[in-house]
């Protein structure tokens, strides 16, 4: 039986972390780690670490790193990218031209193509969720897998579960099994909408958290926000055609709780500095990677009203990013809101 060959596309923290859990299945298939910097690429190869993110984890002799998109594509049975969400329309692009090239596009040839980004796609004057605009693009089944996973942990191998949501139900029970392991759980989930508004939303949640906690608002505070905040998302997701019980789980309250909290969290990290007074771009600049909350707070908040939804925290943080309002005039807007019922509003 042939070695399966399970390519990454990115090498970022959140890339190299799942690549290196990929070289740890006990099944052994052999791992593609691509670089689209080539200087990178090569330093990757040479000192076998990730500097830049992962500078305490050595990468295994096993871990193929690739110059080239051709190279890591072509004999790979499955794609998982992992760039920022907004590159990965030209990247499936990319990938399309590979199989175009070799005369291959069609279903048997090409692997399906999955993603480990987080956040929401502008498409024209619209916002819409990245399965909507690359499913169209490609000619095999497309998902996405999410939930509370910090690249730092999941590279160390501490236990973590996830889920895979895809156009396919059996292409995403084929995908979990692939990539599971005794350190990485990983669900099956049909709610493909679902998955991607929580792994959207908790972004721009977790920059409202780091202000509530930068400006010490407590414990009760910081609660009340999560709360609130899984209220708008699963608003919003039910809006999309998703399902309420996915946004209680891994991809919805999981990861919402774990990016309000954790203080790995880079969006946490953007509110807590917006609370001490620094400029976005300031900030944008110390923190040294990118967090997909600040692109995603405008584009969640834009879908939000293409589908007259009401996401107050949502649009308040998108107003403070745009310097439109002061973080304190914004926690003291949100608490001068009218009263509502609160599971006829949920």
């Amino acid at each position: 039986m042939t070695t399966p060959t399970l390519a990454i596309l990115g090498a970022g923290a959140w890339g190299t972390a799942f690549a290196l859990h990929l070289t740890r299945l006990p099944s052994a298939p052999r791992v593609i780690l691509w670089e689209y910097d080539v200087p990178q690429a090569q330093a990757l190869a040479r000192d076998r670490v990730n500097t830049r993110y992962l500078p305490d984890i050595p990468l295994p002799p096993s871990l193929r790193i690739a110059e080239s998109l051709d190279e890591a594509v072509r004999e790979a049975s499955l794609l998982i990218a992992a760039p920022p969400v907004a590159a990965l329309p030209e990247l499936i692009e990319a990938c399309r031209r590979v199989f175009t090239a070799a005369s291959s596009m069609t279903t048997p040839d090409v692997p399906p193509f999955f993603w480990l980004s987080k956040g929401l796609l502008i498409d024209g004057e619209h916002a819409v969720l990245p399965h909507q605009k690359l499913a169209p693009l490609w000619p095999n089944a497309v998902g996405v897998i999410s939930g509370p996973s910090f690249a730092q942990e999941v590279a160390q191998g501490l236990p973590t579960a996830v889920v895979a949501a895809a156009t396919d139900r059996a292409i995403a029970e084929q995908v979990a099994a692939r990539i599971h392991g005794e350190t990485l759980r990983v669900y099956i989930n049909d709610d493909l909408s679902g998955v991607e508004i929580g792994g959207a939303v908790k972004n721009v949640l977790a920059i409202a958290a780091g202000i509530c906690d930068g400006l010490k608002l407590g414990h009760n505070a910081r609660a009340t926000l999560i709360t609130r905040g899984l209220a708008e998302m699963a608003r919003l997701a039910e809006a999309l055609g998703g399902q309420r019980t996915t946004l209680m789980g891994l991809a919805g309250l999981g990861d919402l709780v774990l990016t309000c909290t954790g203080d790995l969290s880079r969006n946490r990290r953007v509110g807590m500095m917006l609370a001490e007074g620094l400029a976005l771009p300031d900030i944008l600049t110390r923190l040294g990677h990118v967090a997909e909350g600040v692109p995603a707070a405008h584009a969640v908040t834009r879908l939000a009203q293409q589908h007259a939804i009401e996401m107050p925290i949502a649009a308040t943080v998108s107003q403070i990013l745009d310097g439109r309002l002061a973080v304190q005039a914004a926690v003291e807007a949100l608490l001068k809101r009218t009263p509502k019922k609160e599971f006829s509003y949920f």
